[in-house]
């Protein structure tokens, strides 16, 4: 309870900060309605130095990069729309609020762009992969970062000489969502993250709730879809991947700042399909992935098509001490998915609770020995709505975007029932309604995002 408290309380003086004078009046922040503060007009393309209330309804435009300063807020109401021109950024050293909602999504994205979703479609010719702006940068100074029902599309572009340094990154860097701020609260649900060139979101440390999102096209060739290093702690949970390049979800405690925590990340019910297809290094490719020094747990995870199974490395090491993990799903077309349910090299241990259970494994098996998986090829086809398995007429790496596919489950598929609602969510982050998360939801008993009562990832 004392670190939740003390984040409360960092969001409440940054919030009181940013929104400025409420008349002297004292206010609970998390029942009080204020007046739009400062609204931002939309007559003309934005540059430099903003702050205040972009209003329900409006567009606006990026014309360059864009700073909220450290002490102010920007707050985005539901149904906005921001085109980013000029490769333009937006630079978070404040509080930063995209509250859009399920019946007005924010959207930040490109004017004119068509996405080309259908399978097969050319990834050199892919405008997601283009870096057409730069996305939502946090500082160092980014106390609070809230991202909900909002759509971030075609981010990535490099961030440049002057950019770049301003919020402690390399030029080359291009991260389309940076956190990076032990001390902070980086919280992002309900939305949706189209395109990237590198890692898709970047948490360089801070305290974080990455709940019921959905993630596509992640990095041409390379990139972790959502890549959280030393120093960050809390929850990932009912996320959907699709097509990512490396990892769905990758923990790591490198780089962990002076005084912050070790990274402890618990993850549970996400679905990732045909992910780390376009990773053209060797060994690397994966849904979930725990890494130098990294702890936490998994369960009632999906994996469909994906290149390696959930990993566990030994090299640099996980916090195997600090590890558990089991009620994961796998499915594989071909034998050479199903060879790497429980990747080659590394040290995920096979657990009594997977699906397929691992009893196809050899007596004697060592963790990370070359094993033959033709037993479980094709089997436990999980019955989505709309998704045909096996995948027929293209290569999985094709399928990298939703599209008209429906992953829910039917109501007889295999992965009904069979998760664990034992797990708790590492909760570090407030609840609240517009500052905080608005739900953080406990493990369901179906394996993956989409939940047959209704609960889970909303899209």
């Amino acid at each position: 309870m004392k670190n939740i408290f003390s984040v409360i309380v960092v969001a409440t003086v940054i919030l009181f900060a940013g929104c400025k004078k409420w008349e002297g009046e004292q206010h609970n922040i998390y029942n009080y309605v204020s007046p739009p503060a400062h609204p931002i007009s939309d007559a003309a393309p934005l540059c430099g130095s903003i702050k205040g209330t972009m209003l329900s309804g409006k567009t606006y435009t990026l014309g360059c990069d864009v700073t909220i300063n450290k002490g102010d807020t920007l707050i985005v109401e539901p149904g906005v729309t921001v085109y980013a021109t000029n490769q333009a950024g937006i630079e978070v050293e404040g509080t930063f609020l995209s509250l859009g909602t399920k019946a007005a999504p924010n959207f930040f994205t490109v004017k004119g762009i068509t996405k080309t979703d259908q399978p097969g479609a050319p990834a050199i010719s892919d405008p997601a992969y283009s870096g057409q702006w730069k996305g939502i940068i946090g500082g160092t100074n980014c106390a609070l970062m809230v991202i909900k029902w909002t759509h971030i599309d075609f981010a990535g572009a490099a961030y440049g000489p002057t950019f770049g340094p301003n919020v402690s990154q390399k030029a080359a860097t291009s991260f389309a969502v940076l956190f990076q701020n032990y001390q902070g609260v980086f919280i992002m649900e309900d939305s949706w993250l189209y395109g990237a060139t590198d890692d898709a979101m970047r948490i360089s440390d801070g305290k974080i709730d990455i709940m019921r999102n959905t993630f596509e096209k992640a990095g041409p060739n390379g990139g972790d879809c959502v890549n959280v290093k030393g120093g960050t702690v809390g929850t990932m949970a009912y996320n959907f991947y699709i097509g990512t390049a490396t990892n769905g979800q990758k923990a790591s405690n490198k780089g962990q700042p002076v005084g912050a925590p070790q990274t402890n990340i618990v993850m549970y019910n996400n679905t990732f399909v045909n992910g780390g297809y376009r990773q053209i290094q060797p060994g690397r490719g994966a849904n979930i992935n725990y890494e130098e020094g990294a702890r936490g747990m998994f369960y009632n995870n999906v994996n469909i098509n994906c290149k390696f199974g959930n990993r566990v490395l030994s090299n640099p090491t996980a916090d195997i001490a600090n590890m558990s993990y089991g009620n994961n799903y796998q499915y594989a077309d071909s034998l050479s998915v199903a060879n790497q349910f429980y990747p080659q090299g590394y040290i995920t241990i096979p657990q009594s609770t997977d699906l397929p259970a691992p009893t196809y494994l050899p007596a004697g098996y060592k963790l990370g020995d070359v094993y033959d998986g033709s037993s479980v090829v094709q089997k436990l086809n999980p019955m989505f709505i709309n998704y045909p398995l096996p995948v027929v007429g293209h290569k999985l790496s094709d399928i990298n975007a939703i599209g008209n596919f429906d992953f829910h489950l039917q109501l007889n598929s295999p992965l009904v029932g069979r998760g664990t609602t034992s797990v708790q969510p590492l909760v570090v982050v407030p609840v609240d309604p517009k500052y905080g998360a608005t739900e953080i939801t406990p493990p369901g008993v179906d394996l993956g995002c989409f939940q047959i009562n209704g609960k889970g990832n909303q899209h």
